[in-house]
């Protein structure tokens, strides 16, 4: 099992494994108080159960658009009844009918969308993938828009409805309605499932509630029991009261103008069903399936109730108030179901269920907005801190952006839901334009199944999406809409030019990469350094320059994304590197910081070992490339010098000053190249270590192992490396527990299946030693699971 000196293995007996207590470097307080707010922090391997069944995907995802029967009628009614009077319950029907058919093929579409696109889809990515990633940019503009503004309107619509019901608090509109956007950024920075705990009752109970109040409704309506509200005053609705004209007068009064600004209004019931295609991802298995199954639920649902409430209100004859109150739908149950008795108790029920689900409706935006910003930023045309999964698995980063523009949006609109739905609309019906013909794209490039259908559906339903578009910027330009017209273009060229940063950046880092690291290496090596005065800081330095003396180099990569992982693997093989050992160490609640720290840790644990940590840093000359990037090297440089006999020196790259030497390069004519801490384990038991616990029975505790003696242990792999040894290449895993952390060596295998960081095994072998190291040299191993089971 041992090995000679000069195969790098030592003759003497190493020392057993080390344990290393990271309980001595206390949390940061700002972390302790985060663990407090949000509870403990869920570890990567938990992604999965954060997915969200049907039943809680409905009460996420469904609350925009459900919400929207709640005043999409009355929005379609409040500018025919001024024009034509009770004419306009005549109106009504065809325009609803109009509404579901749209409704009825963007469903179909979006059903396609997400059997083509299982893992994620929406109209970003089928734009993207079929058009190109510029095209792809209009429609994450229109719907980044979207998301924000209709936090902005459900919230305000959701506090006008409270406030209708309360006057008294009428003064403090803008200060609830902030309140309950901070709701529910509370809620979804605790995750998903936690926000669909918090937030998926409101949904149950409004559909509940209105549509046991349209049923009967239809019943009594059918039976010739339900009978015309009384009609009120001028003085009282708020405007000019119309008698009840003529068929040729009424239809020569409406004008066309009229009927598609009343079927805009109408259409904003469609916004949300965007939300479900782009956030596939957090269904479980069988995602497609499921997510298709929840789409087509959430559309019937909001079809049937935006029918049924017309239906009421064309018998009934509920007349829009200009003031708001009463709403069409509370005239429309207490039509239904009376006011007294029983009754008052159900329309009671359904005023309260409408408050609610309005106050949270926004709350779609909430799972929409962050993951459509995380592929944005994914393809580099938005900060790449919006691709980081924060505490308890949500994108925090994305969550925080859009609560600040939706409450900047509510205080300088003053809550005013009038004055915000002018920006309603058009960009989710952007969305839905762009995603129809990408899929009609698709089809015909592929020709494939039933692809004929899906290019007849897709190619109808984005031919009427962009007429709704047209008509949406036509009727509402003056209210509002004319912001989208001026802001969309400036977002999107401002998406260009991030991402022509981005780009630009990547290339001046990549360029001569490999030539760098195989640069010779000078015989003499000078450390200055410089002092002010003598004091502890500068003995320090001084201390830290006479020990530079190097004795093995390992170059660590914390695995926090795995195909960012694959990638640097694919290259460090591609470009040859392979004699240059890359140790893969996985980092399993993303915080690399504290895994920095634990790492540093454990090498300096031998009290014999002086330990110099060298962090790469881009290095810029403008504030807005500053914050285009975190500062992860700041903050693991901040970390890290907390252990003792650790150093840490940031190596910056200026960026900016290579930028300018290639334009001089430019300007002479040369040519350019091609672009080439962990928590404490309690915190951190996860479903696979139990099951790996379960399975470990008469395994030894890796504390107990002994050189030259035989041992089975049981643990997660914590890293990896392959290390070349005259020419052949090693894999080399450390395996840990509760107790220490052992090495096992795979002679001659630069890879095996399954054996990445964060695998569970149980490994068998003759204990040796390897590099001064306790190892198992070719253990026999079973892999109980990977790290994404």
């Amino acid at each position: 099992m041992t090995q000679t000196a000069a195969e790098g293995q030592s003759p003497l007996a190493p020392e057993a494994p080390i344990s290393v207590d990271s309980s001595r470097y206390p949390e940061s307080w700002s972390y302790r108080l985060k663990n407090l707010l949000l509870g403990r922090p869920l570890v990567s391997e938990q992604l999965s159960q954060q997915k969200l069944s049907k039943k809680i995907a409905f009460g996420v995802l469904a609350p925009d658009m459900i919400s929207s029967s709640a005043y999409g009628t009355e929005e379609t009614l409040i500018y025919m009844v001024p024009i034509i009077g009770i004419g306009a319950f005549t109106m009504i029907i065809p325009l609803t009918l109009a509404i579901i058919a749209v409704l009825f093929f963007v469903t179909l579409s979006y059903l396609q969308v997400i059997g083509v696109y299982t893992k994620v889809g929406g109209s970003y990515v089928v734009a993207r993938d079929n058009f190109g990633p510029r095209v792809a940019q209009i429609a994450a503009v229109a719907l980044l828009i979207d998301y924000i503004v209709t936090v902005a309107v459900q919230t305000s619509a959701g506090t006008a409805a409270l406030t209708s019901v309360f006057p008294v608090l009428v003064p403090a509109t803008v200060w609830i309605t902030v309140g309950v956007t901070l709701l529910m950024f509370y809620g979804n920075l605790r995750g998903i499932r936690e926000a669909g705990k918090i937030f998926a009752f409101p949904t149950y109970f409004f559909v509940a509630a209105l549509g046991l109040v349209v049923v009967t409704g239809l019943v009594k309506g059918a039976l010739g029991m339900l009978h015309p509200v009384p009609l009120p005053s001028a003085k009282v609705l708020g405007f000019s009261q119309v008698g009840t004209p003529n068929h040729n007068d009424w239809l020569l009064g409406l004008g066309i103008f009229y009927v598609l600004k009343s079927f805009a209004n109408g259409g904003v019931s469609l916004t949300g069903l965007e939300a479900v295609s782009n956030t596939v991802a957090v269904f479980r298995k069988p995602v497609a399936r499921n997510a298709r199954i929840t789409l087509a639920v959430m559309c019937a649902t909001l079809g049937f109730l935006v029918l049924g409430t017309s239906l009421l209100a064309h018998w009934t004859q509920a007349v829009p108030y200009s003031s708001g109150s009463p709403t069409v739908v509370s005239q429309e149950v207490r039509a239904v179901v009376g006011s007294t008795g029983i009754g008052g108790v159900i329309f009671f029920l359904v005023q309260m269920s409408t408050v609610l689900i309005l106050l949270t409706g926004g709350n779609t935006s909430f799972n929409g907005f962050p993951y459509l910003a995380s592929f944005v930023a994914a393809d580099s045309f938005l900060p790449r801190q919006l691709t980081k999964r924060g505490h308890r698995l949500a994108f925090s980063n994305g969550i925080f952006v859009l609560t600040a523009v939706a409450v900047l949006l509510i205080i300088v609109f003053q809550a005013n839901l009038t004055a915000l739905v002018g920006l309603y609309a058009i960009g989710v019906f952007t969305g839905f334009t762009l995603s129809g013909l990408g899929l009609t794209k698709h089809h015909l490039r592929e020709r494939t199944g039933r692809w004929r259908s899906g290019v007849v559906v897709n190619a109808f339903a984005a031919t009427l999406c962009i007429a709704v578009v047209g008509i949406l910027l036509v009727t509402k330009f003056l209210e509002g809409a004319w912001i989208i017209v001026l802001v969309g273009p400036l977002m999107y060229f401002a998406l260009l030019r991030l991402h022509g940063q981005y780009t630009q950046e990547e290339e001046l880092l990549e360029r001569g990469a490999v030539r760098a690291t195989e640069a010779p290496v000078l015989r003499r090596h000078v450390v200055v350094v410089l002092i002010d005065e003598l004091d502890n800081s500068s003995a320090r330095a001084i201390q830290y320059a006479r020990s530079l003396r190097l004795d093995e180099i390992r170059i660590v990569h914390f695995n926090i994304d795995e195909s960012k992982r694959e990638r640097l693997q694919h290259e460090w093989s591609r470009l040859g590197l392979a004699r240059l050992a890359l140790d893969i160490v996985e980092c399993r609640d993303r915080r690399i910081d504290r895994a920095a720290l634990e790492y540093v840790a454990a090498i300096v644990a031998d009290a014999q070992t002086e330990c110099t940590v060298l962090l790469p840093r881009r290095a810029f000359g403008s504030r807005l490339q500053w914050i285009l990037h975190d500062r992860t090297a700041d903050r693991i440089a901040d970390a890290v010098e907390a252990v003792p006999h650790v150093s840490a020196t940031i190596v910056p790259f200026a960026v900016a000053a290579v930028r300018k030497r290639r334009r001089r390069i430019l300007r002479r004519g040369v040519p350019i190249g091609p672009r080439g801490a962990q928590l404490k384990a309690a915190l951190m038991t996860t479903e696979l270590d139990r099951a790996l616990a379960q399975r470990a029975s008469g395994t030894t505790r890796i504390e107990e192992v002994r050189w030259r003696r035989r041992a089975t242990v049981a643990g997660r792999i914590k890293s990896m490396r392959v290390q070349t040894a005259k020419g052949t290449q090693n894999l080399e895993g450390v395996i840990t527990d509760d107790t220490g952390d052992l090495l096992l060596v795979f002679q001659g295998r630069p890879q095996i299946p399954g054996i990445v960081p964060g695998a569970r095994l149980i490994a068998e072998g003759m204990v040796g030693a390897w590099q001064g190291r306790l190892a198992i040299l070719n253990p026999d191993y079973e892999l109980v699971a990977g790290p994404a089971d």
